[in-house]
């Protein structure tokens, strides 16, 4: 979504909300990151994040739920109680530790955001800006959790092309996927075969492979996973640019049959925006480091990531969310020292109970960072595609 050419973004906080506002030319885009506090009542805790939402007068595009138990639809419940009726999509992860379970919400306000329904159930929203269409899917599962967890992935995938085609949109304008796989460690190669396979019968290998997530995690469905994307379909000719950015200390997953980029960046003329895939301490030759020790991975996988801020001109400053995966969150307390040493303790992240997809890394994050555009750049995207293929070559 493009912001204004003038105003920065803004950070309100309270010890456990964090929210994140970035300027657009008509309204704001919000993203909230929400901790829940064990000792409040869920309901009460709920209507915090809501109040949160409300002050903005923001439309929910899609929310991810982390470590709470929902409950044969008690979750959904208390959702409809804070916020009314749900109409975005939700992805929820059950596993947790009670004081890190949280939430995640992305907003808009000034636009019209349009949910999007498969076999009745909402599942994703689109909205439009004056460069671009976007399409955020989430909480999409496979019809048959008693099928083979390769045919439940392989049957994902269908339905995430089906919805996008639906909106008319197509694979070839996605540019980040999530994929929370249950057991993950025996039957990660499996679900890699799927999308290999999917991925060279739609031809995304010669066009843009989505920067992605692939993590262990257990839904309320009790499927072999969940998953959820991100599209976005150019809408005027010229202002929008998405395309993958390389990690500076790693070697491309794609080299090691992952079928992901590390990176991707939408570029339109007021804004960047850069997905950093879900990172661990992996080198430049795909192998692990830092094996057994806590800290050192941490510690590797911050600089990767950072590096890749860096290399788009960005910091840690630019992040609009962040996603900490951990087997263990007894293991949290170490990134949370990490970032009060490095003055990062504003950092908007939630906290995931999930097993990386091998079972030597002990950590990972996903982030999303977002750049608005100084008036000078941005008044000379007034006159076309110069400046973007400026900043794609930069």
């Amino acid at each position: 979504m493009e912001c204004t050419r003038n105003r920065a973004p803004k950070t309100s906080e309270t010890p456990l909300i964090r929210t994140i506002t970035f300027p657009r030319p008509s309204g704001e885009e919000i993203h909230v990151t929400a901790l829940f506090d064990p000792g409040k009542p869920l309901p009460s805790a709920w209507e915090e994040v809501a109040a949160a939402i409300r002050r903005k007068s923001a439309t929910i595009i899609s929310q991810d739920v982390f470590g709470l138990e929902a409950g044969n639809g008690a979750g959904l419940e208390m959702l409809q109680g804070a916020f009314g009726q749900v109409k975005w999509p939700v992805t929820w992860l059950e596993d947790g530790t009670p004081g890190l379970a949280g939430t995640q919400i992305w907003a808009v306000s000034g636009v019209p955001v349009h949910p999007v329904f498969a076999d009745g159930t909402v599942v994703g929203s689109v909205f439009e800006d004056d460069s671009a269409r976007y399409c955020r899917l989430g909480g999409v599962y496979p019809r048959d959790a008693r099928a083979a967890r390769k045919d439940q992935a392989h049957d994902v995938f269908l339905r995430l092309e089906k919805t996008l085609r639906d909106q008319e949109m197509a694979f070839s304008d996605v540019v980040r996927t999530w994929f929370f796989n249950e057991d993950i460690l025996s039957w990660y190669s499996d679900f890699n075969q799927v999308r290999t396979a999917f991925f060279s019968r739609r031809a995304v290998f010669n066009r843009l492979v989505p920067a992605s997530t692939g993590i262990g995690g257990r839904n309320p469905l009790g499927t072999a996973l969940v998953a959820g994307l991100l599209a976005v379909q150019e809408k005027t000719r010229g202002h929008l640019r998405a395309f993958a950015v390389p990690s500076p200390l790693q070697c491309p997953a794609l080299e090691y049959g992952s079928s992901f980029s590390r990176a991707v960046e939408i570029a339109t003329p007021g804004s960047r925006r850069l997905l950093i895939s879900g990172t661990a301490s992996i080198d430049a030759e795909g192998h692990t480091v830092h094996v057994g020790d806590l800290d050192g991975q941490i510690d590797m996988t911050m600089r990767v990531v950072g590096a890749i801020l860096s290399s788009r001109g960005m910091t840690w400053r630019n992040t609009a969310r962040a996603v900490v995966y951990l087997p263990d969150l007894g293991d949290a307390p170490a990134f949370q020292r990490y970032c009060a040493a490095r003055n990062l303790e504003s950092l908007p992240a939630v906290f995931s109970r999930s097993t990386v997809c091998r079972g030597n890394l002990l950590f990972e994050i996903e982030v999303d960072a977002l750049q608005p555009l100084p008036l000078g750049e941005a008044e000379d995207d007034k006159a076309g595609k110069k400046s973007v293929e400026t900043r794609e070559k930069s």
